[in-house]
């Protein structure tokens, strides 16, 4: 069940990290076929490519530790430990240094790049969820969902050095070199706090849609994009200005975006309706849908062969589109694990609301029979049932629900529970 990528300039490949089989596969980005599969840690969360040292390192969710591959042999070379339930990666190209969130200890474990060793470990705001480098000033700043917040690290002395009111729920981070500004989408906000990264202060929040989950940055056009996923468009923000200068519609669900450098187009990917919006970067304007996956939930763009790829985890396979004016799918590959289905990914307060299952199901086939909140690791918290659902009792974090209709394939979907 793919739900991370991360593309090797070196060796122009994608690694593709997943909540099951404990691995990471290899893609060719000449051939679009298996390169290999690399056996890591237990539930990879995210992927990420060290371009100084040609190192992929992945956070292994459940087994507390990072996987540092080999770029050149796609073997691992290390395992550092790190935190608790590594969630999110950063990469500082000044100081060559990884930096892990660890969502439920609160923290950032920062790795020596050359070395794979462990720098400092640093207290953030509560469950850390994103990353962005400021490479003008030199500083890490880390989106912390719960606490409403971001902390800035600042890269050489590994000390933090501001914490930085954000909104409801920090999402999605990016920083735009040309204007020295961090953008944070606010899941719950509506809305993107843009900081002035010189002084660490926010200067406006810029209201966008409804449930912003993703950014990306345009830098021909000095624009960036943020795609709202209730709303089911996209918000175009002039760097200058702050200003939304267009609403650019998109498929169900719009839940990751990816710029495409040698085509000045922007990739939404809507994880309802299965396909991928292709945008005008200099017109705003929609030029095609592209149908994909079930599920599309991450995407990264491999210049070398101008193609995109994105990663569907309702079906378990990575889609390529190729753009040579005519965007189109040129093939699909089928990571492990490909019988489960996973639906997204929630964020509730007190009160999860469990709905039948929307799917074209005959009358009385085992909608949501024998549904259970599962923690991180795998065992049953509650039972769950139709309607609302009172999860006050539990302690913040990550869980997933697990439902398995009758006749049909079992189905996972992951929840934040939140105060």
């Amino acid at each position: 069940m793919p739900r991370c990528l991360a593309y090797n300039s070196t060796s122009s490949t994608v690694y593709v990290g997943g909540e099951n089989g404990d691995c990471v596969v290899v893609i060719d980005g000449s051939t679009n076929r298996k390169a290999a599969v690399i056996p890591v840690g237990s539930a990879v969360y995210a992927v990420l490519h060290n371009p100084q040292e040609n190192k992929v390192y992945c956070a292994n969710y459940h087994s507390d530790d990072l996987s540092v591959v080999d770029g050149a042999t796609n073997r691992v070379v290390a395992t550092v430990p790190v935190g608790d339930c590594p969630y999110a990666l950063g990469y500082n190209p000044q100081e060559n240094k990884v930096y892990c969130g660890n969502f439920v200890s609160d923290d950032v474990t920062i790795i020596d790049g050359a070395r794979d060793s462990v720098l400092a470990t640093v207290h953030t705001g509560v469950n850390p969820w994103a990353f962005c480098c400021d490479t003008r000033d030199n500083r890490m700043f880390c989106a912390n969902m719960e606490s409403d917040d971001l902390t800035v690290i600042d890269g050489a002395t590994d000390s933090v050095i501001a914490t930085v009111f954000s909104g409801d729920h920090p999402w999605s981070m990016l920083y735009n070199p040309r204007q020295n500004k961090v953008y944070c989408a606010n899941h719950f906000g509506k809305n993107v706090t843009v900081v002035d990264a010189a002084t660490n202060r926010a200067i406006v929040s810029v209201t966008v849609g409804d449930v912003p989950v993703a950014l990306c940055y345009n830098p021909l056009q000095d624009r960036v994009y943020c795609a709202n996923e209730y709303d089911g468009n996209v918000a175009v923000l002039d760097g200058a200005t702050n200003e939304v200068i267009a609403t650019v519609p998109a498929g169900s669900h719009p839940s990751a975006l990816c710029w495409n450098s040698r085509s000045n187009t922007v990739y939404c990917a809507n994880f309802g309706s299965g396909d991928v919006t292709v945008i005008d970067g200099a017109t705003n304007e929609v030029i095609t849908t592209v149908a994909v996956g079930a599920g599309p939930c991450a995407m990264v763009h491999n210049p070398a062969q101008n193609r995109v790829y994105v990663a569907n985890s309702g079906d378990s396979t990575v889609s390529v589109l190729r753009d040579t004016g005519a965007v189109a799918v040129e093939g699909e590959h089928q990571p492990p694990d490909a019988q489960r289905l996973i639906t997204g990914t929630t964020v509730v307060r007190g009160v999860l609301h469990l709905w039948p299952s929307p799917s074209p199901l005959p009358e009385g086939e085992g909608r949501d029979d024998g549904a259970a909140l599962l923690d991180a690791a795998g065992r049953k918290v509650m039972e769950l049932r139709s309607g609302p659902n009172d999860v006050r009792q539990l302690a913040p974090g990550v869980y997933f629900v697990r439902s398995s209709p009758s006749g049909r394939r079992q189905a996972v979907g992951k929840v934040v529970i939140t105060r």
